[in-house]
């Protein structure tokens, strides 16, 4: 609720209960240069933050290219593996190399012996004493 004015204030506060307010001039102007002052700083900072930055979003796309290229090589390594993982070739591979298959190896058949069973540990005697003590 807006009271009126005091005696002798000539339109510089006005009283809304308890609170006074200073409408005057130079009071609204201090206040415009401060929010001036605050918006200023403000940009200034977010401008310090954008040029402090700069340099993030290169970077990105750079390591970026370097994923795609990665992901690329891997995939080549995977499907030249599963080539020479080919049971095929393997086999080809082996007998190159003077392998034979298990069927036409020459076999031996001889007799196995069985294994000694290990000697029993020796059981010693055990004392066991009980005491009993009725309270």
């Amino acid at each position: 609720m807006i009271l009126p004015f005091r005696k002798g204030a000539a339109l510089r506060e006005v009283r809304l209960g308890r609170l006074t307010v200073d409408t005057s001039l130079p009071t609204w102007r201090g206040r415009a240069v401060r929010y001036v002052l605050i918006y200023l700083l403000m940009v200034l900072a977010l401008v310090t933050v954008r040029a402090a930055t700069q340099g993030v979003r290169p970077a990105l796309k750079e390591a970026q290219a370097r994923e795609a290229a990665l992901t690329t090589q891997r995939d080549d390594l995977a499907l030249q593996l599963q080539v020479l993982e080919n049971p095929q070739r393997l086999r080809d591979w082996a007998f190159a190399n003077g392998m034979q298959r298990f069927t036409d190896a020459a076999k031996e058949t001889g007799k196995i012996g069985g294994v000694k069973a290990a000697a029993p540990a020796p059981a010693a005697p055990r004392q066991v004493e009980v005491s009993v003590q009725w309270k």
